[in-house]
This record gives C-alpha cells, structure tokens and sequence, in this order.
C-alpha cells in the first residue's frame, strides 16, 4: 500500500513536466528566419529568427531547420526549443538565434525551418 502511494505522488509530481499543450505547430508562426555567413575567409554561421506563440495558453514549440544542398539534400539537421524549457505566453514572440549550432558548408544553399513538436513545461 505505501509503494502505491509513493507511485501515486511520483506521478502527480512528474504530471506537470510530462504534459502537452493543447496546442499545436500550426498555432505558432515564424515571424522571420534570416541565415548569413560573415567573412568567408573566417565563416560564422548566424541564424536569427523570432517566433510567435498564435495559441490560446502558454506553450512551448520545438524547431527544427534543414540545411540543403542544391539538389536538396540535407546536409545537416539540428532540433531546438527557442525558449528552453520555458512557456511561451500567449501572443508572445521568442527571438533565437541557431547559428552556432551549425558548421559552415559551403555546400548549404537553402535552409526549411519548421515546428516539429508542442509542449506545455
């Protein structure tokens, strides 16, 4: 009986970190994504961007940004969550910036950024 319990209280404490939004990637809006290099002699990848939480309740969404070759091959593929582990108000904006995630190549032409997964922290 006391082992229930504990697992009872486990579960009501992890309830809050486990649960999910009741919204989803189309309630949030990349309101812009730029991607520049700098110097070519010395390349630092910058990748501002700022998103938009569209959703009802405070929420936090995971990105993730393709880099392509030209013939639209992914070259590399990184997932974040702009805010952390933090909440999103509703109506809010987020400003990132991925750059140093990514190791210039040459070979990156085109870049697809998009919300993969919703959560509520």
């Amino acid at each position: 009986m006391k082992m229930l319990a504990v697992a009872a209280a486990g579960a009501m404490l992890l309830a809050p970190v486990l649960a999910h939004a009741d919204c989803s990637a189309a309630d949030f809006k990349l309101a812009s994504f730029q991607v520049s290099v700098g110097d070519p002699a010395h390349p630092v990848m910058r990748m501002p961007g700022s998103l938009v939480n569209n959703c009802k309740e405070p929420a936090a969404a995971q990105i993730q940004i393709e880099a392509k070759s030209s013939d639209g091959s992914v070259v590399q593929k990184k997932k974040f969550w702009p805010a952390g582990t933090t909440n999103i108000a509703p109506g809010a904006t987020v400003e990132f910036d991925a750059g140093k995630m990514f190791h210039f190549d040459p070979s990156m032409k085109t870049y697809a950024v998009v919300v993969v997964s919703v959560h509520s922290f």
